[in-house]
């Protein structure tokens, strides 16, 4: 029973999946309809958030003394996802009355402000846990039960999936999260990478943090480490390509100032007003190269030979030929620094300073400047 919806990706058709909130939520329904009715269906079906209806069959659906147990396989369609292929189960028992929804085996339990569910309680968003609940009261409905619920969500093997995940990163321990908020996983989500970046700034906000580093990946990263800048206790956060969402989420929590440091390759994108600098999305270097080279008084041949180079370290190496490379960089800094503040509409104060792996450090911003001397970084 195969989960057949799909999204296009570019040129791609691609299966999309249905996340662990939706998993526990099928599960807890089979657990429950066996409890009540003690009748064991083979499979079951909801509508998730999103209003997709995904129906999957029961790995195993069984009572277990005076409570009940059902398991659904998590399928994450094309996506890539470590929890694809793995069991989410849930035990269901009588209560007196209500819902009551506990992580078991698995689940991870919340040991740091700034996330969705409070320090203590297991890492079951709201969504999952609505969803459950409804999955839950329907069945209640369905058969005449009057009474209440307890759901344990677990995942056999969370404690080690977790390992794979950003969880022991973001303070969450001892197993996965349970997440969704429309109840479907599209394959290569774009927001599900923003929404990682966004739970990062706001956990470092909840932490206390004004201020940020923001860099795009490992490069970034390992600069930082080498220049000695990630040990003076400014928390910093992995943008990925989206520079302009990352901005807007850190004015919305209370972030004063933010210093982006990437290498050239990235930061120069920004120069030209790109605030999403996958190459799929804007690939101008050579031409943002060759515009403030022309304006620093490239001749045409340079300025031809900036337009075909591949890299940005060719284009270095080509300035250096020139004996333009500071002003050039000057000049690309500069708008760099103009669209990073239009981005920032006067809220949060940025600045960009920008290296390449073989040329070292390249400059910095004036933001960036003023930035460094107030951190004393």
């Amino acid at each position: 029973m195969t989960f057949e919806h799909y999204v296009r990706s570019g040129q791609k058709k691609l299966r999309c999946g249905y996340t662990t909130g939706t998993c526990a939520a099928l599960a807890a329904a089979g657990a429950a309809r066996v409890l009540l009715t003690g009748a064991a269906p083979a499979s079951v079906r909801l509508r998730t958030p999103k209003g997709i209806v995904v129906e999957v069959p029961l790995e195993y659906c069984a009572m277990d003394g005076g409570a009940a147990r059902a398991a659904v396989i998590k399928d994450g369609g094309d996506d890539v996802d470590v929890t694809s292929g793995h069991l989410i189960a849930v035990r269901v028992e009588k209560i007196a009355a209500g819902i009551e929804i506990a992580g078991g085996e698995g689940v991870g339990r919340v040991t740091r402000p700034g996330l969705e569910q409070p320090v203590g309680a297991p890492a079951i968003n709201r969504v999952p846990r609505q969803m459950i609940a409804a999955a839950l009261e329907e069945v209640c409905a369905e058969s005449g039960y009057g009474g209440g619920l307890r759901a344990v969500i677990s995942v056999p093997d969370g404690a080690e999936i977790a390992k794979k995940t950003f969880n022991p990163m973001l303070g969450i321990e001892g197993g996965i999260s349970i997440l969704g908020t429309s109840g479907i996983v599209e394959p290569m989500s774009e927001r599900a990478i923003v929404d990682t970046i966004a739970l990062e700034i706001r956990q470092a906000a909840a932490g206390g943090a004004r201020r940020l580093l923001l860099t795009p990946g490992n490069y970034g990263m390992e600069f930082l480490r080498r220049t000695g800048v990630d040990t003076q206790g400014v928390p910093c956060v992995k943008y990925s390509n989206f520079i302009g969402d990352t901005i807007d989420i850190a004015v919305t929590e209370g972030i004063e100032s933010a210093l982006v440091v990437g290498h050239i390759g990235k930061l120069v994108k920004l120069a030209g007003g790109v605030m999403n600098t996958h190459s799929r999305v804007a690939d101008c270097r050579s031409e943002l190269f060759c515009a403030h080279a022309a304006l620093c008084g490239a001749d045409r041949a340079l300025c031809r030979a900036l337009m075909d180079a591949v890299t940005t370290d060719e284009c270095i190496a080509l300035l250096d030929g020139a004996k333009l490379r500071g002003a050039v960089l000057e000049s690309l800094l500069a708008a760099v620094q103009r669209h990073l503040d239009r981005r920032a509409a006067g809220v949060i104060r940025l600045g960009a300073v920008t290296f390449s792996n073989e040329y070292g450090p390249l400059g910095c911003t004036e933001g960036a400047r003023e930035l460094l001397r107030e951190w004393k970084l």
